[in-house]
């Protein structure tokens, strides 16, 4: 008894790091600003989703950058807590628990976004090179073919092959190319790829809308 307590003690500041960052992921900025900015409930707009590429869709272009902004950023900043205060370890709790808040919030019936700029935010956060190349891939993407959700998909395909290289090939014994880090850089890209899976099928048959367009 004695040991399975101290077992308890050990893990449950990492459980309640998960918690912590779920409820912060879970904020609907895109939701909370259109309805702000009088816009109404977003999810009636477009594709129904609550990401800064559905809130583009009201014209707001400040809107919709405020809400990449702040999306990115809860990422990013559940992140840089979780390694300040408890380190590497604690940062995977914190990563994963602030993507599920942000795709599952418990404010919506858990049905939130797709999670593209809160897993960019999450891999700056977690290893700058590797989120860096995915932001860089996203905007080259989608400025070349101009579909948002392809974009999206090419930046999750990035992120973790650049994560597997810094983490076999280590430079000067970076913090960010462990293991750890390569490996929730991976699930953080696999969730966002299945959230995709209906733009994937449109993009199969030829139907995906280009940015501007009715579905996201």
């Amino acid at each position: 008894m004695p040991r399975l307590l101290g077992d308890i003690s050990f893990i449950w500041p990492f459980y309640a790091a998960a918690l912590v960052a779920y409820l912060l992921g879970s904020i609907p900025f895109g939701l909370i600003l259109t309805r702000l900015a009088g816009y109404g409930d977003v999810r009636n707009i477009g594709s129904g989703n609550i990401g800064a590429t559905n809130v583009l869709r009201t014209g707001n272009r400040p809107l919709a950058l405020a809400t990449l902004l702040l999306d990115g950023g809860k990422g990013a900043a559940a992140v840089l807590l979780a390694g300040w205060f408890g380190g590497p370890a604690m940062v995977v709790f914190a990563g994963g628990g602030v993507m599920l808040g942000h795709v599952f919030p418990v404010w919506l019936k858990f049905k939130g976004g797709k999670g593209v700029a809160t897993a960019l935010g999450t891999m700056l956060a977690i290893s700058w090179p590797v989120g860096l190349l995915a932001c860089l891939t996203w905007l080259a993407v989608g400025f070349a073919l101009r579909y948002s959700s392809l974009a999206a998909l090419a930046a999750m395909v990035a992120a973790p092959a650049c994560a597997y290289l810094l983490s076999a090939y280590p430079v000067a014994g970076a913090y960010w190319s462990d293991p750890q880090r390569a490996l929730l850089t991976a699930v953080i890209a696999l969730l966002v790829v299945l959230r995709h899976y209906q733009n994937i099928r449109r993009l199969l048959k030829g139907e995906e809308p280009k940015m501007g367009g009715s579905t996201t």
